[in-house]
């Protein structure tokens, strides 16, 4: 099975339509959320196959409303659904998600320091998270000048950190 992402979570039901309060977690909401667009849903053990009949912005979130979806009662019943999809391929797109990043190994100076335990994005720069060998930890910026080259089929990243970053 191919991996998911969230995408979105239902927030809450908004009129009494069947509309719902959609937070979408996604960069691409235009598209995630387009009209007729069917969406797989988890809430608890439940899942959902619904189809979007509209969506639209609304304060920072999304009000969408589900062809299966035809009042309240029925929206307030979607309150927690997170939505999941298959990663979007972009050939031009050269970033990457963090679950491609989280365990490759780290090379510096040729050789393995440790590894990616995880990924924090910050308003201004991405920080990878360093497990050192030796279980110490470290902070870098991911940004070409630190982290040169991502090779995910070698399983490694290398890095070439300023003096002492990896001792703050």
């Amino acid at each position: 099975m191919p991996m998911e992402l969230l995408i979105g979570r239902v927030i809450k039901s908004h009129g009494i339509r069947g509309e719902v309060v959609v937070d979408p977690t996604t960069d691409e909401p235009g598209i995630r959320f387009a009209n007729g667009t069917v969406l797989h849903g988890t809430q608890g053990q439940k899942e959902h196959e619904l189809t979007i009949a509209h969506s639209r912005p609304h304060k920072g979130r999304l009000l969408v409303t589900f062809d299966e979806i035809k009042d309240r009662t029925a929206a307030d019943s979607l309150r927690g659904t997170k939505f999941f999809a298959a990663p979007l391929e972009d050939p031009d797109d050269d970033g990457f998600y963090d679950h491609e990043l989280e365990g490759l190994k780290v090379r510096h100076s040729g050789e393995i320091i440790g590894d990616i335990t995880a990924v924090t994005h910050g308003p201004r720069q991405t920080l990878l998270h360093i497990g050192l060998n030796g279980g110490s930890e470290a902070m870098i910026p991911f940004v070409t000048d630190i982290v040169p080259e991502v090779d995910l089929e070698a399983g490694e990243v290398t890095i070439t950190p300023p003096e002492g970053l990896l001792e703050l």
